[in-house]
């Protein structure tokens, strides 16, 4: 019995020492420093709000710049079925891609008029000409 027991201590004794031994501090380890990748963005400086703080008069505000509305929406999704019926997932200002059937109001003059195998037709009512087509991204 007293063999075993020695035996055991000397294990635990020679646990301990390697487990101090593997996390005794080196005087060249410190905190890790972050690393910068190509994904992380430089940030930018708002020049108007620095010229603000450096006590620049305002400027007069410009007319507001007309987007494109094709630019607007983005078709993600397609499912069809026949006589141009079905839903389409769209994309509006680069939200999130909302379902629509057809038929459905995207914004006010504007709906989803038909769904076709590859792109959708938007228009201001059920009856009036396209204002605009959509198609998906080519296959890749």
């Amino acid at each position: 019995m007293p063999r075993l027991a020695a035996l055991l201590l000397a294990a635990l004794l020679a646990g301990s020492v390697v487990y101090w031994v593997l996390h005794w501090p080196h005087p060249n380890r410190g905190a890790a420093l972050p690393v910068a990748t190509a994904t992380d963005a430089p940030s930018q400086a708002d020049p108007a709000a620095l010229a603000r703080m450096l006590g620049a008069q305002a400027a007069p505000v410009a007319d507001a710049v007309v987007v494109d509305a094709s630019s607007r929406f983005r078709l993600t999704g397609i499912i069809a079925s026949g006589s141009g019926q079905g839903v389409a997932l769209l994309s509006i200002d680069g939200q999130p891609p909302k379902p629509y059937r057809v038929g459905s109001v995207l914004e006010s003059g504007l709906m989803l008029q038909s769904v076709e195998a590859r792109r959708v037709a938007l228009a201001s009512d059920a009856h009036a000409p396209v204002r605009m087509r959509l198609e998906l991204p080519p296959k890749q």
